[in-house]
């Protein structure tokens, strides 16, 4: 008689969902996105003929006969896990993936967060090499190379996976020295600057409505990271990108002294020549990516 057996990579999103009550811990846990888990999910719901999860705006809940399969299923992967480690099956190969990434992107973003992709992925060897060069005229051949976008070049499939605003941030200390109960306090400031990118401050006062305004004082900067740094350390108030400020938010490194206006920015993308986009480790570490990006738009 043949087996009665749904899509296997369906089941698993399941199980990971009802185990851990959650399609977006079991996308962590899967290296894929929340989208991901929820497709496979609905596929199982079809093959199944039968409704599996209960939908109540950003939470998920088992329907009874889920939990009853669940209960079935669940034990089968854990004896699975149990003896492929018991008879040793071989490990895959240790592989080393090249990626280049913009030197401020990869030192307050990629950097504190690749521990946790070499801890899922043990026998990966991740190289990351910085540039600002645009994609075609980097002088090395890169599996991924992160820039921001979305831009089209020939050769190449590319994918968003960060989104980001720009808005002004300084230190806690600097703020109870020179408080900004309003924009046009900034008079009193001292602006930091990066050369790279000269329009960000005119722009945003110019958004804020107070385009003649004059600093105290400016100072600029020839890498992004110092600018962020400058600001970290009281020195001055800077125009800090959401995505890359996030932790230091978190940490209460910095504030934001207003709620606006933000400044649209560019999103982060990856840009994988079209011979490597079938590659499975290129296509894993998208995936995390894809993952991490969701995990910190939720916290933007």
């Amino acid at each position: 008689m043949k087996r009665l057996l749904p899509p296997l990579n369906a089941l698993r999103a399941f199980e990971a969902a009802g185990r851990l009550g959650s399609f977006k811990d079991a996308a962590a846990e899967l290296h894929v996105t929340h989208g991901a888990v929820s497709q496979q999910v609905r596929l199982l719901e079809e093959w199944l003929g039968a409704l599996l999860f209960e939908r109540h705006n950003r939470r998920v809940a088992l329907t009874p006969a889920a939990r009853a399969y669940l209960a079935e299923i669940g034990p089968l992967f854990e004896h699975i896990s149990q003896a492929t480690a018991k008879y040793g099956l071989p490990q895959p190969v240790s592989r080393t993936l090249s990626v280049n990434a913009p030197a401020t992107f990869t030192l307050r973003w990629l950097v504190p967060r690749l521990a946790t992709f070499r801890a899922a992925h043990p026998g990966v060897d991740v190289n990351v090499e910085t540039s600002n060069e645009p994609v075609e005229s980097l002088p090395g051949s890169y599996e991924v190379i992160i820039r921001g976008g979305p831009d089209t070049f020939y050769g190449y499939s590319m994918r968003p996976f960060l989104a980001e605003e720009r808005i002004p941030v300084c230190s806690p200390a600097l703020l109870q020295r020179l408080p900004l109960p309003t924009p046009e306090d900034i008079r009193q400031h001292t602006l930091l600057h990066t050369s790279s990118l000269p329009r960000l401050w005119p722009d945003w006062l110019a958004r804020a409505e107070i385009a003649a305004l004059t600093p105290a004082a400016a100072l600029t900067f020839d890498h992004f990271y110092l600018t962020l740094q400058a600001a970290v350390d009281g020195i001055g108030i800077a125009m800090g990108p959401t995505a890359l400020i996030a932790d230091d938010l978190a940490a209460g490194r910095l504030v934001t002294p207003f709620a606006g206006p933000r400044l649209a920015s560019r999103s982060y993308c990856t840009y994988v020549p079209d011979e490597k986009s079938a590659d499975e480790l290129v296509a894993l570490f998208r995936s995390w990516l894809q993952c991490e990006g969701e995990r910190a738009d939720l916290r933007q």
